[in-house]
């Protein structure tokens, strides 16, 4: 009577070798990223239901699906970000020293170091004579929350 066409739940990753696929990239926060079990409109239209295991990281590159010689694959989404340009290895390390202490991640890029955008953090940083400045840019770390010892 009724002609309900269901999605099939991703209860796995596929294998990650994109060989000969084509992709279509799925932009995702970091905290988005977080997310295992939902679902999901990748850009081309086709639906994705994650009903991935607890504990899964979803990192950018991630494939998540396989379906018609097409790749679903994670890519990291525009975010809202502060990004120091250090002159050297020593300004590197305390400003990633810095971070650490305030329990972030931090994402290394060949054009800086990226901390997500906090209007605190800005105002502590720039005290201490980091010259930082607000971007959009992908963002590879870990949200806040996801900071832990070990």
């Amino acid at each position: 009577m009724f002609n309900l066409k269901t999605t099939p739940q991703i209860r796995e990753l596929p294998p990650q070798d994109t060989t000969g696929l084509q992709m279509t990239e799925i932009p995702m926060t970091c905290w988005d990223r977080q997310k295992v079990r939902r679902r999901l409109k990748a850009p081309d239209g086709v639906e994705l239901l994650l009903a991935l295991p607890t504990g899964t990281v979803l990192q950018p590159g991630t494939v998540l699906d396989i379906q018609k010689g097409r790749a679903y694959q994670v890519v990291a989404a525009l975010e809202e970000v502060l990004v120091y340009q250090p002159e050297n290895l020593t300004e590197a390390m305390k400003f990633a020293h810095f971070i650490g202490n305030q329990h972030r991640d931090i994402d290394f890029t060949p054009e800086g170091i990226l901390v997500l955008s906090d209007v605190g953090l800005e105002a502590r940083l720039k005290k201490l004579g980091f010259q930082v400045f607000a971007d959009h840019r992908p963002y590879s770390a870990r949200p806040i929350s996801e900071y832990a010892h070990g």
